[in-house]
């Protein structure tokens, strides 16, 4: 059985501070391969993922890693102890030609490292992003084999070549996750008859951040629990290892994994074995805490094990979560011209391809389009507003006066701790006054006035830190009031919060 990474490195822009080994809290494409071996080599992570969605993405990044850590790799083999996996564009959103580079570039991989003599193949396993049917994952396979077969005396890679692509799917919304069981299941049966063999094993991988942006962030994490229940089902009915991928980022908002939080993770998300490390994680925390804590990570995550929900449960916990994603939805969608605003002006960290028009793609909740999920969330909590608590006092009313508040806390365990460190960064005094101009923020009022009859004390900054966040929120108030540049504030505060979003 080939190792699986219990941590990943991803690319995704939210650290507030600069990297550890860069002048700049900019990262230029061209430093990404850098970066990446330092993952391996200083933070001693085992896996990192190279997006092409979205980004710019240098196509040579094999070459480089090989021929300029060459002595790494021969004792730390990439495919073996290592490994690199790419996140592809997905088809129905991004253009085509940049599939079929990610390609080419997979399979030049396999010929260079079979030419040097080192292990091969360095790559075989992709993310699918936006995975909703099993007919996307096989065509993505049978493209790969239509390429890996071309024969021309000037590109054709053997017959030893690598002919197959495993397929990591990525399920970003609520519904889709609740039901990627049965996703996997017609997998498994197209994958038999298209290629006359089962796979050994799948890592199906949970988004964290998107379905929080679509639907909030109590369904998000219950849809999870219902994912990784009916994974451990599927295992014994099919025969075959499940490896869960989550995609974990700092706030909690996004998932609320940081070096100091590690065990509350682990506890809250048994049954996962491999989380992604975001930029925040790495950069806006001591290194020495990250490297523990990463240690820490692989240890504990293979321990976990997935709780099972029954049936009656399940379908109670589906239908609370409906009434939290309305509350959510309801509200979100009312203030997404002030969130656009903001993100608009947030400080870029990397080099992505502007999500519109011939390249890219936006998000969006109801008839409403916002920002990628980081963005969405570094303008809400530099506006005062956590995300995590748009919606949750109402649900958590609603459960209460139903009876529902044990079953709900019995399967999101960290809700309580989540909340109080979402509510430290609220601004009730901004959110006092905009309620004076609209509705729809004295609902978000209601929220908070819920969770602290909820939680027992009062949503307030605690530290230091918090306490300036809270009155640096209040000067860029007072700014977009005036239509006066706030843009410097915005990084003061992902430096403040340790996430960019």
């Amino acid at each position: 059985m080939r190792k699986i990474s219990a941590t990943m490195i991803s690319q995704h822009p939210d650290h507030g501070n600069k990297p550890y080994w860069s002048r700049n809290a900019f990262i230029k494409a061209g430093e990404e391969i850098k970066e990446c071996f330092l993952s391996f080599s200083e933070l001693n992570t085992s896996e990192y993922k190279w997006d092409w969605e979205g980004k710019y993405v240098d196509e040579s990044v094999i070459e480089k890693l090989l021929s300029e850590h060459h002595d790494y790799f021969k004792k730390n083999s990439l495919g073996k102890d290592k490994f690199l996996t790419f996140r592809l564009p997905n088809p129905k959103v991004e253009t085509e030609f940049r599939l079929g580079r990610a390609f080419m570039g997979i399979l030049g991989a396999s010929g260079l490292a079979k030419k040097i003599g080192i292990h091969s193949p360095p790559l075989f396993e992709v993310i699918l992003p936006m995975t909703e049917s099993a007919e996307e994952m096989i065509a993505i396979q049978e493209a790969f084999r239509e390429i890996a077969s071309l024969k021309h005396a000037l590109y054709y890679f053997g017959e030893e070549s690598l002919k197959h692509i495993e397929i990591i799917p990525l399920f970003e919304q609520v519904t889709t996750i609740i039901k990627s069981h049965r996703l996997l299941e017609k997998y498994l049966n197209l994958h038999q008859k298209k290629f006359n063999f089962k796979p050994s094993y799948l890592r199906p991988y949970l988004a964290r951040s998107d379905p929080a942006l679509n639907s909030g962030l109590v369904p998000t994490i219950l849809a999870i629990k219902i994912g990784l229940s009916h994974y451990n089902e599927f295992e014994k009915k099919h025969d075959i290892k499940l490896y869960p991928v989550i995609g974990s980022a700092s706030l909690p908002f996004r998932g609320g994994l940081t070096p100091n939080t590690v065990e509350q993770f682990c506890r809250e998300y048994k049954g996962i074995r491999t989380v992604l490390l975001q930029s925040a994680f790495r950069y806006d925390y001591e290194k020495n805490l990250v490297i523990n804590a990463i240690k820490k990570l692989e240890k504990m995550l293979p321990l976990g094990k997935a709780v099972l929900i029954g049936l009656s449960e399940e379908k109670k916990l589906i239908n609370m979560m409906k009434v939290f994603e309305k509350y959510y939805r309801n509200t979100v969608e009312k203030i997404a011209p002030l969130i656009n605003q903001v993100a608009f002006y947030l400080p870029k960290r990397r080099e992505r391809v502007l999500h519109i028009g011939l390249f890219g793609y936006s998000r969006g909740v109801g008839k409403v389009k916002l920002p990628r999920a980081i963005g969405f969330t570094g303008a809400l909590y530099s506006l005062g507003i956590p995300p995590e608590l748009i919606g949750t006092g109402r649900g958590i009313k609603y459960a209460t006066d139903n009876n529902k508040i044990k079953l709900l806390e019995k399967y999101y365990l960290n809700i309580r701790d989540d909340l109080k460190k979402a509510g430290r960064f609220v601004q009730k005094d901004e959110l006092s006054k905009l309620a004076k101009k609209s509705p729809v923020w004295k609902d978000i009022l209601k929220d908070i006035e819920e969770i602290e009859k909820y939680l027992g004390e009062k949503l307030e900054p605690k530290t230091k830190e918090e306490k300036e966040h809270f009155d640096i929120v209040k000067k860029l108030h007072e700014k977009i009031d005036l239509a006066k540049n706030y843009q410097p504030y915005l990084n003061q505060l992902a430096i403040l919060r340790k996430s960019l979003g």
